[in-house]
């Protein structure tokens, strides 16, 4: 008989809506309100929509090449094993350590909050801090972070749920008035981010191998969840934009949802949503720290993923060492808005490549062509006007990208000189 899966459509949409909502939220709502102003809620519906079209996308391959490799193994089957798709590989790696370290500084942002002096040296402290504190607990091999996971998803949707109804009931309707919004191609310069807080939802084709008729389910669950995750965020959009001026939401805006909340429920509102952003965040670190950076460092370096990943992926300590160390120094310099974008467009790069490698696998997956094209062009789209904003803004950041880049092909290089390795197909 064969044995029950782990994931059936609800558990797989609930997978999806706890990895949306996390860190990304609580980082992006402020600095993408500061862009779009009271036009942001737009720029959330645009997102999702773009979310949808990759999520198919992704989804497709997933059925077809199931592995927990993900997007690596997607990378690979699109552009085949050579010096393109390893540097890719290699990339995705690097740009997992970037959004690490920009959740782990929101992270110390929300956690410098209760402390009214030297804030920028406290969200430094608290940032590296709370990385210290899951490498030590990874090392020492414990687990009930992970058995918490279901706890923490639960608690910050009730947050941000309560928080969003009651917020709604003292919204200024003048603040909201398109006559005081920014001009309309801000809400275009701030999809970057705000794609960043949907980018959770590739989590869902990770769970192809235990989930319940996946064919049937996995489109589903990636539409629902995708659904219900962009109706949470255009509503938590208006209540904070209805609640603060953009005069307001720029001063605060690496804490604005938190900030928002003062109008309801006053300054424990703020301290109970700074308290959620804690949770939200440390357990995006808890997730990335253990999974995905320790995996995508090894497929980095050697090209495939060992047989106890299936079961197990707190084992790697190389790759946790040596992650956590990396993130360090980008924490101590860059700020939050420069770590944050990066990310953001290091996703939105790696994802539009694994779209375009799928057209070469479209009659294997047995995608729709013309929705991959437009995946590919709203992602492409939505870095092109990120890095365009970013170019005038802090033109310091392309350069970082271009870098990153650069950096990317330069160890994939090294790594098949010294070590002969290729990242290999596992389907």
């Amino acid at each position: 008989m064969e044995s029950q899966k782990a994931f059936g459509l609800w558990s797989a949409v609930f997978l999806g809506i706890g990895s949306m909502v996390g860190a990304g939220i609580f980082i992006v709502i402020g600095q993408a309100g500061a862009i779009a102003g009271n036009l942001v809620w737009l720029t959330f519906i645009i997102g999702g929509l773009i979310a949808l079209l990759s999520g198919y996308s992704l989804a497709k391959l997933a059925l077809r090449y199931p592995s927990r490799g993900g997007i690596i193994e997607y990378l690979v089957q699109g552009y085949g094993e050579g010096f393109f798709s390893g540097s890719l590989g290699v990339l995705f790696y690097l740009s997992q350590l970037v959004a690490l370290a920009a959740v782990s500084k929101s992270f110390g942002t929300y956690a410098a909050t209760y402390i009214e002096h030297n804030q920028h040296l406290w969200t430094n402290c608290f940032a590296i801090g709370i990385i210290a504190f899951f490498t030590i607990i990874n090392l020492i091999g414990a687990t009930w972070v992970a058995r918490s996971e279901n706890a923490i998803v639960i608690i910050k949707l009730t947050i941000l749920i309560i928080f969003t109804i009651a917020a709604s009931f003292y919204i200024d309707p003048s603040k909201l008035k398109i006559s005081e919004a920014p001009p309309a191609i801000n809400i275009f310069y701030a999809l970057g981010l705000v794609f960043f807080a949907y980018q959770g939802f590739s989590v869902i084709t990770n769970s192809v191998e235990d989930m319940e008729s996946p064919q049937k389910n996995m489109l589903k669950a990636m539409s629902i969840a995708i659904l219900l995750v962009a109706v949470l965020y255009v509503s938590i959009s208006i209540v904070v934009l209805g609640n603060l001026s953009l005069a307001e939401v720029i001063k605060a805006k690496d804490y604005a949802l938190a900030e928002a909340a003062k109008p309801a429920f006053g300054p424990i509102g703020f301290k109970i949503m700074a308290a959620a952003a804690l949770i939200a965040t440390a357990s995006a670190i808890n997730a990335t720290l253990y999974a995905v950076t320790e995996i995508s460092y090894t497929l980095a370096k050697n090209g495939t993923l060992p047989k106890q990943y299936e079961y197990h992926v707190f084992n790697n300590i190389e790759g946790l060492l040596i992650s956590a160390a990396l993130v360090i120094p980008i924490i101590l310099f860059m700020t939050l808005d420069q770590v944050t974008i990066v990310a953001a467009i290091a996703v939105l790069l790696i994802q539009g490549f694994t779209h375009v490698g799928h057209l070469f696998k479209r009659q294997e997956t047995g995608a729709s062509t013309f929705i991959v094209v437009l995946a590919i062009l709203g992602i492409f789209g939505t870095a092109f006007f990120a890095i365009d904003y970013t170019r005038r803004s802090n033109p310091d950041i392309v350069y970082y990208i271009l870098g990153a880049f650069f950096l990317a092909y330069l160890l994939e290089v090294i790594l098949r000189i010294s070590t002969g390795r290729v990242i290999q197909k596992s389907i």
